[in-house]
């Protein structure tokens, strides 16, 4: 069993959930979330549609307020912290006939503004290899000179997965990545992914509440109660690795979500020191 501790001592908090509550109006989706992950650490963030995962993620990114309770990340309110977050959205809309190729694509990346910058910079130096960079750890160098339009779902998921790391993020999030995506090419977003671990926080965003990537090192399943009873609607969860799982299922390495163990969340270093540089 796979299950994640409460607190690891020596790994930063990078993102803390203190008693967070929020409603749509009169709907009420989270209550009383409380939860906690520390740099380096690969998080599935899972739970069936329309149970609060966006909700979560907007949150985290600043484009929501808790109505009650706070949220850290990176040391720093969400809103302030977006700017050293990458994202991969689930649905990407583009003009098919608008003329672009892989490398610029990715180096939208790069527009994000950085501490310090009021405008995107030219492309120069440093700027040019991180580009460089997150095509060759996103496994589309090759693709770099084709048009972005004339790729297949996957090798464009890829694509995404490349502009977010050219902003060199600290924590990354993807949303529903393996959408659409054929063998091959989830094969090597998880070993990306895998590669990643460790030095960038990741976290997963899945409807799927039975199976995680085997690198997973905490599960955040939304629309259930927690341990005591309560109107909780978020519960942290031990994994169980699978043998020989099929390669549809994250390129072959996979584990089980345990939704009958409820691991506690206790962090002596969460909050005013969460993120601590």
């Amino acid at each position: 069993m796979n299950a994640s501790k409460s607190d690891d001592a020596g790994k930063p908090v990078v993102l803390d959930f203190n008693e967070v509550s929020f409603s749509y109006k009169d709907i009420p989706v989270l209550d009383r979330v409380s939860f906690h992950a520390h740099r380096g650490e690969f998080i599935a963030l899972v739970g069936p549609n329309g149970s609060g995962k966006t909700t979560v993620i907007k949150l985290v990114l600043g484009l929501e307020t808790p109505t009650a309770g706070s949220v850290t990340l990176l040391g720093e309110a969400p809103a302030a912290a977006r700017r050293r977050v990458g994202y991969v959205p689930q649905h990407a809309q583009f003009d098919a006939t608008f003329p672009i190729s892989v490398r610029e694509v990715v180096r939208m990346g790069r527009l994000v503004p950085a501490a310090g910058r009021t405008k995107a910079s030219a492309l120069r130096g440093a700027e040019s290899a991180a580009v460089d960079s997150a095509l060759e750890r996103s496994g589309v160098a090759d693709l770099a000179s084709r048009p972005y339009p004339a790729l297949s779902g996957g090798q464009r998921r890829r694509v995404l997965v490349a502009r977010a790391l050219a902003a060199e993020p600290e924590f990354l999030i993807l949303d529903e990545p393996t959408a659409n995506m054929d063998i091959e090419s989830e094969t090597r977003l998880f070993e990306t992914l895998g590669a990643l671990k460790g030095s960038t926080t990741i976290m997963i965003v899945t409807h799927d509440t039975g199976f995680v990537s085997a690198l997973t090192d905490v599960v955040l399943c939304v629309g259930e109660r927690g341990t005591d009873g309560a109107s909780c609607s978020l519960a942290r969860h031990a994994t169980r690795p699978i043998d020989g799982a099929p390669p549809v299922m994250f390129g072959g390495n996979a584990a089980q979500v345990l939704h009958d163990s409820d691991l506690a969340d206790a962090c002596e270093n969460c909050s005013r020191k969460a993120g601590s540089r």
